[in-house]
């Protein structure tokens, strides 16, 4: 008896190794993806040691060999980022500025692909009044302004790192709910969903064990894109002055700058969270556009 758990551990594991294989092979058949997921993955081993990779705290005045405060420092060997007016090292703030910023990124990308993602399953597979209610609703939501309505809610709950995840996934699901509700009601008139019926399986085995793995790599794809658009947001939010004031963020780091208004004398203030805002997006961008190959065969011919 104590055999069978361990051959089912073992299956599933075997499984999840497969599939980890596979989507590592999906993002480096295209060079840009490949390009892309190195990127990502610099970030995010930056953003798991940031504590034992900041030379400093982030809020910790720095000064030089004469006991002055190395204020308004340009890059150097010593502060390889520069200062800010305060004498705090931006490299320090930049380290621990990446944890929470793919913090916010990830959580509030994954809840938003996996509400969109169910939502747009049942809309799409049961029609009717139930997916007349969906979408309405995600109506309801376009017709909200993106960053006000954020601004709006983070202002209400509060600039708390859990308020700012809650604000950016209650609004950034309602493109990808869209797109898998149509792409279910076209797999759901394919032959084997009418044999998965005719062999009496109930709808939410057909939704979640025949249609989900058909439409995997377009929520992948949208994954990738909610990830991107969580960090632009946060990073907007917290640029105006929404963020959570309690920890730092790239958005966080724009917005001392702008409050300390040396925006046009310490442009490295400005350089290096501005840098790290184009390249981590353009890298999901970039592993977002295997998924969408895999989604899309037409575009591998292009």
């Amino acid at each position: 008896m104590s055999a069978m758990p361990e051959r089912l551990e073992r299956g599933l594991l075997a499984r999840i190794t497969r599939s980890l294989g596979e989507h590592y092979r999906i993002i480096h058949a295209n060079p840009l993806s490949r390009i892309g997921f190195w990127v990502v993955s610099i970030f995010t081993i930056v953003a798991i040691f940031a504590p034992w990779l900041a030379p400093h705290e982030p809020w910790a005045m720095q000064y030089d060999s004469e006991g002055s405060i190395a204020s308004l420092r340009p890059p150097s060997l010593e502060f390889p980022v520069g200062t800010t007016h305060l004498g705090y090292d931006l490299f320090s703030q930049l380290i621990l500025a990446t944890r929470t910023t793919l913090i916010i990124g990830a959580v509030s990308g994954f809840i938003s692909i996996v509400i969109g993602a169910n939502i747009g399953l049942v809309a799409g597979y049961y029609g009717g009044k139930i997916d007349e209610i969906l979408m309405r609703l995600t109506d309801v939501l376009y017709g909200m302004p993106f960053l006000p309505f954020i601004i709006i809610l983070i202002a209400l709950f509060g600039r708390k790192l859990e308020f700012v995840i809650l604000a950016i996934v209650l609004i950034i699901w309602r493109t990808s709910a869209r797109v898998i509700r149509a792409q279910t009601i076209a797999i759901k008139q394919r032959q084997f969903i009418t044999a998965a019926k005719a062999r009496g399986c109930s709808n939410l085995r057909i939704i979640y064990r025949h249609i989900l793995p058909n439409v995997l790599p377009l929520l992948l794809l949208y994954a990738a894109f909610n990830i991107a658009w969580s960090i632009i947001t946060e990073a907007s939010a917290s640029f105006l002055g929404f963020g959570d004031g309690t920890t730092i963020s790239w958005g966080g780091m724009l917005y001392e700058l702008w409050l300390s208004g040396k925006t046009r004398v310490a442009w490295w203030w400005f350089a290096a969270p501005s840098l790290c805002i184009i390249s981590l997006v353009t890298a999901l961008v970039f592993v977002s556009r295997a998924y969408e190959e895999v989604a899309n065969p037409r575009l591998r011919k292009r």
